[in-house]
């Protein structure tokens, strides 16, 4: 079975022994790692315990697949569960946790964990389809994930962080949740014996680490930033997205903005507004995506979205470079926002 946040939180504090195996899996390393710890705690909460915590390599039980069994049915001296986790997983091991599975019965816990596995690997498949076990995807962090993994270390340690440096600090940081505990940590160091940490503490030790992603496209791009949405937009060709999903994540923003303008027309206050959108606007985008509100009118963005329907119709049917269809679009878009800024918006 697929594990999602609330699944995963609600076994973190009730458990539950119907799932022998979880399988944590993706990109996002640091937050696999979290995960496997959590997980691990929940049975064994001295995590190198050596009476009921086991650690072994994939390639060791591949070389010998005995030693999982073996692990897997042994009763821990002290009495209680055992755990036994598995790194750098690949789909070798999926017929040996079928086979183990399928055997005699134990009430050990087995976590499996691999940057490598995606969604179609066998060992991920297997999870998905079986009662007993859980998969949990780990991907690159949101901007939610980013601000609550700030908040939960600044409360960890008994810090406390300004609105500014908060906004500062998680614009500086990655979608990668293991890069970001490492540049947190050493923020916190930083601080010493010192409690509050100011946007001057930020600048100091944070280097601006945030990789491209279609949302920075979309607010250079909306707020009349032209270089900077071309500098974001060919990152994200660097990194392999494809073009017509950034075209669509734009056509997305200027929805929200449409959906904002409509609610003002009715009386609304754009903090209401903004407050009924679904997902909200992460904190640190608020001021920008205000700005935004305030360069566009309704006529303006009803001709930016035909001007994007256009854009992916053209991407599709003729033969000239997607890449370069989009990139004007881009620049098209960006330089309209930057003509309304400079009169004053709508």
């Amino acid at each position: 079975m697929i594990y999602k946040a609330a699944q995963i939180e609600k076994y973190l504090k009730h458990g539950d022994t119907t799932v022998k195996v979880f399988v944590v899996y993706g990109s996002n390393e640091g937050l696999a790692a979290e995960y496997v710890k959590k997980l691990t705690a929940t049975i064994c909460p001295d995590l190198y315990d050596p009476f009921c915590a086991v650690y072994l390599n994939c390639g060791d039980i591949i070389s010998d697949p005995g030693l999982l069994f073996s692990e897997y049915t042994s009763r821990s001296l002290m009495g209680g569960r055992r755990v036994i986790v598995v790194k750098d997983a690949d789909n070798n091991l999926t017929k040996h946790l079928k086979t183990m599975l399928d055997g005699p019965q134990s009430d050990t816990l087995v976590i499996v964990s691999s940057a490598s596995l995606n969604k179609k690997s066998s060992l991920v498949s297997l999870g998905e389809s079986r009662d007993d076990m859980a998969v949990i995807a780990c991907y690159e962090d949101r901007d939610e994930d980013v601000f609550a993994t700030v908040r939960s270390l600044m409360s960890e340690n008994d810090m406390t962080i300004g609105n500014e440096a908060l906004q500062l600090l998680c614009a500086r940081l990655s979608n990668d949740r293991k890069s970001n505990l490492s540049e947190i940590d050493k923020l916190i160091t930083y601080m010493g014996d010192k409690k509050n940490i100011s946007a001057e503490d930020v600048r100091a030790v944070i280097a601006d680490q945030s990789s491209s992603n279609s949302e920075d496209v979309c607010y250079f791009t909306a707020g009349g930033y032209s270089e900077k949405s071309q500098a974001a937009f060919q990152r994200l060709l660097n990194e392999g997205d494809e073009p017509i999903g950034v075209v669509r994540s734009l056509t997305y923003h200027f929805n929200k903005i449409l959906t904002c303008l409509a609610a003002m027309e009715k009386g609304e206050t754009l903090d209401k507004a903004m407050f009924k959108l679904v997902p909200r606007i992460i904190f640190y985008r608020e001021s920008s995506f205000k700005r935004q509100v305030s360069l566009w009118s309704k006529d303006r963005v009803f001709a930016v979205l035909e001007l994007l329907y256009k854009c992916e119709r053209d991407c599709k049917t003729t033969n000239m470079p997607v890449n370069e269809i989009v990139s004007y679009t881009l620049m098209q878009i960006s330089s309209a926002a930057a003509k309304a800024a400079a009169v004053g918006g709508r």
